[in-house]
């Protein structure tokens, strides 16, 4: 804790509402940039430069978390950032349909559906048999998603339909300055198919809510949305009267036919610099235009949407890059470090590029089969998995000052004050005694703060990516979480302390956990 300095700006009157920032910098927000355009700096002011220059000497990566989750607003472009930082730190990028030749002290990586990856360096002194080192977390959110065909027309407003992906809190979804990105298909002239992502930067989507006039109700029965009649995106009104009959037609028929409003492809392929007739797929998300940003009164939050879990993917990458980014990083290791970001975790892990599949195991059986100098037996994976250690990396649920009265009374995690350990005697966590342990001796020798987490006996748990994995291979798992506020909502909350204790934690756990696990036997044949 005390490694880590507080950003307190010169004053707080001087500081504007989000609403002033977003004016005041919307180039740097939403144009392509190298790593850092929208850092602290930016968020602050420039009369906050000593103060971030303060935490960066103290090895903050706040800044650059911010930058990731400005990029990141959908699975895709979180994977798609993930894959360009590893790039320029020189990983070398791998594919599944190819052979792949690696070596002792060489660092990787592959995508899935460009919503799932897995990085990984393999240490020096890695032989055939050694465990794996690995931190895991997801990289979707809850949100809304375009129907196969969207277009839809009310009361003379044109109208986009949305499904509703994963457990949202959908009410803060009303009233939002909201867009859309994703990726869709080309035609790229040539008979051929490209993939490529899209991000429509201003607001173009809205969710209005009812008038109070017209619901007298809602502030005594609650607002309850239904999420198929009332959770409808306004895109625009329709054509003006004024408007040509010939032109009218011709929209109408189009309108009639295709899947989508015409008016919403007109945008995508402004935005990507390609004909309307090129596109010829789309996987669209609805997002939040508002930037993620520092906040409080001492700028001590992260205010911003997909914290869960964006916040636990990026401290993870960070932690691989830099705990292997000099010469002799890897010199003296004998295990292989490796980050997996999954997609689909918010809706069970069941898919391709989820959890529930065999990837990252797979992974781990071919670099196994590539590094060993001659031929090695099945039992190599076996052993390579009872030697391994995952982090199963997932926000948590920090106290609510407002209700208090929903959290355990001996099990109340705080923000700012470090990494949370999650326990459930139902298995909803995969942390056992063993693993909590393990993982609290890192902590303890670096001097990095842990909190615990379980819930009430009267409430329903949660769950993660963790049990999937423990149970898929029979890899020793700890499950663990950055606490915030706001879970599931379009803004979430979380201190922004916490995101550098969580780097801190899961870097020096690549560094230094193969030393602590030496030194612990619990299947031993001594009786």
């Amino acid at each position: 804790m005390a490694a880590i300095t507080r950003l307190h700006p010169p004053s707080l009157f001087s500081l504007k509402s989000s609403s002033s920032l977003i004016t005041r910098f919307p180039s740097s927000l939403y144009s392509p940039r190298p790593l850092r355009t929208l850092s602290t700096t930016a968020i602050l002011g420039s009369n906050a430069q000593d103060q971030v220059e303060t935490v960066e000497a103290h090895g903050s990566i706040v800044g650059d978390l911010l930058d990731y989750l400005n990029e990141s607003w959908t699975h895709f472009h979180a994977t798609a950032e993930a894959k360009r930082q590893l790039i320029d730190a020189g990983f070398h990028l791998l594919n599944e349909n190819d052979d792949w030749d690696l070596k002792p002290g060489g660092r990787y990586f592959f995508t899935r559906n460009m919503s799932c990856l897995v990085a990984f360096a393999v240490g020096e002194k890695y032989s055939a048999g050694n465990g794996f080192h690995v931190i895991a977390a997801h990289t979707d959110s809850p949100c809304l998603k375009l129907k196969p065909r969207s277009a839809s027309t009310k009361s003379g407003c044109l109208m986009i339909n949305v499904q509703t992906y994963g457990g949202g809190l959908w009410h803060t979804w009303f009233d939002r300055d909201l867009s859309v990105a994703g990726r869709v298909i080309l035609r790229d002239g040539n008979g051929s198919f490209i993939q490529k992502l899209v991000k429509v930067k201003r607001p173009l989507l809205r969710i209005p809510t009812l008038a109070i006039h017209l619901d007298r109700t809602v502030n005594k029965d609650g607002f309850k949305p239904n999420v198929e009649t009332h959770l409808i995106p306004l895109l625009a009104s329709k054509l003006e009267e004024t408007a040509s009959s010939e032109t009218k037609e011709k929209s109408a028929t189009t309108s009639t036919k295709a899947a989508h409003h015409p008016l919403l492809m007109q945008a995508l392929s402004d935005e990507i610099n390609c004909n309307v007739d090129d596109i010829v797929s789309i996987e669209l998300n609805v997002c939040d235009t508002q930037p993620s940003c520092l906040g409080g009164g001492n700028n001590e939050f992260i205010f911003s949407g997909r914290l869960d879990n964006l916040a636990s993917s990026y401290c993870a990458l960070r932690a691989l890059i830099d705990s292997c980014k000099s010469p002799g990083d890897l010199a003296s290791e004998h295990a292989i470090r490796m980050v997996a970001l999954f997609d689909n975790e918010e809706v069970g892990s069941g898919s391709i590029q989820g959890a529930g599949a065999p990837t990252m195991f797979q992974a781990m059986r071919r670099i196994i089969s590539c590094l060993a100098e001659k031929y090695v037996g099945e039992c190599s994976f076996e052993r390579a998995v009872r030697q391994s250690f995952l982090v199963s990396a997932d926000m948590a649920h920090g106290v609510h000052p407002n209700f208090m009265d929903k959290h355990e009374e001996y099990h109340r995690p705080e923000m700012q004050k470090g990494l949370v350990i999650k326990h459930n005697a139902n298995q909803r966590y995969a942390t056992s005694g063993v693993t909590s342990f393990l993982f609290q001796e890192i902590g303890k020798i670096h001097n990095l703060p842990t909190q615990e987490f379980v819930v009430r006996n009267d409430m329903g748990c949660g769950s993660t990516i963790g049990p999937i994995l423990a149970s898929g291979a029979g890899i020793r798992t700890v499950d663990c979480g950055i606490a915030q506020l706001s879970m599931h909502s379009v803004r979430e909350i979380c201190g922004k302390e916490d995101i550098d204790i969580a780097y801190k934690y899961f870097k020096a756990f690549y560094q230094t956990f193969s030393s602590i696990d030496s030194k612990l036997i619990v299947d031993s044949l001594a009786l």
